[in-house]
């Protein structure tokens, strides 16, 4: 059967007022143009992932399968995987019985709709869907115990209900609640933010703002600063507005929805308090990296592992799910960001070769990020269902 694919080239005229003066408004005019292109999905099959391009000395496989559409990823400190499915609510246990770089054991261990974000301390998995918190002891056999909910009334996800959540140095725990919308002024204040609380759910605050969609954030081994890839704003052109690579800090506001990039203005949303587009620019931190418009970073983490090259630590990897809205597809791949004395300097390819057939077609939309124990790294795809295993052998 051949898949058809579609594309629609949407032309857009946008024409707003804004106030710069109490009794004056002048027209502030921009024109731009929109593209939806979305690669056909094909299979997976052993000869298209024999010709994915990692670096050299690198090997990659499947890990898992027939997972439907696996999310976000989290290790146990016994080997065990879990993986999230938002579509299903599941957890699902993992587990490579035999050390072959191979699953072979897989069980449905919990369930809670809207299930996403996963991580784990201390012998529990702390659980996250669109509203609520939940955490449960880890079992011997890999299971779940009951889940116990530790934190609720999270708004309503609309546009973007992947909410995260990970530890930080600090020992606090940090969770990212993306917007609702592209662009709006958001109704409730946690919409678009950074959340900081206590392992138990107490002291609940918002720590970072005017962030879109930060999915994937980890902190780096060395420096323990936060970094997180936020999600541009679509319909802004092919090129616009870039993806960013921000530096996380207390009470910082990282712009969205009215500036971007190093303070452009988002023309079609005024800053509040009759504030200019270069006043609240003032206001807000600049990313320290960005990187093509619309490839939709996913999963963040800094290789903290032994199995990789030295050079490696201290290095975060970055899943980037795949663009739709552009004309020319980007993203469907794995990319790293180099860091040198704590700074971000470079992001290079680290896992390509998804898009197929003169970029018409994919067989892979990466999405969450986890390092195993023996220090291999596990990526999951959830178009078609699988977990891969980069690992590296020194052989080229």
């Amino acid at each position: 059967m051949k898949t058809r694919i579609t594309t629609l080239a949407l032309g857009m005229a946008l024409a707003v007022s804004a106030a710069w003066a109490q009794d004056t408004k002048p027209p502030i005019s921009a024109s731009m143009e929109g593209h939806i292109f979305k690669a056909a999905k094909v299979p997976a099959t052993s000869e298209r992932i024999s010709q994915l391009k990692v670096p050299a000395g690198f090997t990659i496989a499947k890990f898992a399968e027939n997972l439907n559409k696996p999310r976000m990823l989290a290790v146990h400190t016994d080997g065990t995987v879990y993986v999230t499915d938002r579509d299903k609510g599941t957890v699902t246990m993992i587990r490579d019985t035999n050390k072959d770089g191979k699953a072979d054991q897989q069980k449905v261990v919990a369930t809670k709709e809207g299930m996403h974000g996963i991580t784990i301390r201390d012998g529990k998995a702390y659980l996250m869907a669109v509203n609520d918190i939940y955490t449960a002891t880890l079992n011997k056999d890999g299971t779940l115990g009951e889940l116990k909910q530790i934190a609720t009334g999270f708004p309503e996800g609309g546009q973007h209900p992947n909410r995260t959540l990970r530890f930080g140095p600090d020992g606090m725990l940090y969770v990212s609640v993306g917007s609702t919308c592209n662009a709006c002024a958001e109704t409730h204040e946690e919409n678009a933010t950074m959340v900081q609380m206590k392992p138990e759910g107490s002291s609940r605050r918002i720590f970072a703002k005017g962030l879109r969609n930060t999915i994937g954030f980890d902190w780096h081994p060395q420096t323990k600063e936060l970094y997180g890839f936020d999600h541009g704003i679509d319909w802004l052109g092919d090129e616009t507005q870039k993806e960013e690579l921000n530096k996380l800090v207390d009470g910082g506001n990282y712009g969205w929805p009215y500036v971007f990039e190093d303070g452009k203005p988002n023309l079609a949303d005024e800053p509040p308090k009759g504030m200019s587009w270069e006043e609240y620019a003032k206001q807000t931190k600049f990313p320290v990296a960005t990187y093509d418009a619309h490839s939709a970073p996913m999963d963040l983490l800094f290789y903290k592992g032994s199995q990789f090259p030295e050079e490696f630590r201290g290095d975060a990897l970055v899943t980037l799910h795949g663009s739709w809205n552009r004309k020319e597809p980007v993203g469907y791949k794995v990319v790293r960001v180099r860091f040198e004395n704590g700074q971000a300097k470079s992001i290079e390819d680290f896992v390509t070769g998804f898009l197929v057939d003169n970029n018409q077609a994919q067989f892979g939309r990466v999405v969450g990020l986890a390092q195993h124990t023996d220090g291999s790294m596990l990526i999951s795809d959830d178009e078609n269902g699988i977990i891969y295993r980069v690992a590296y052998t020194g052989k080229k």
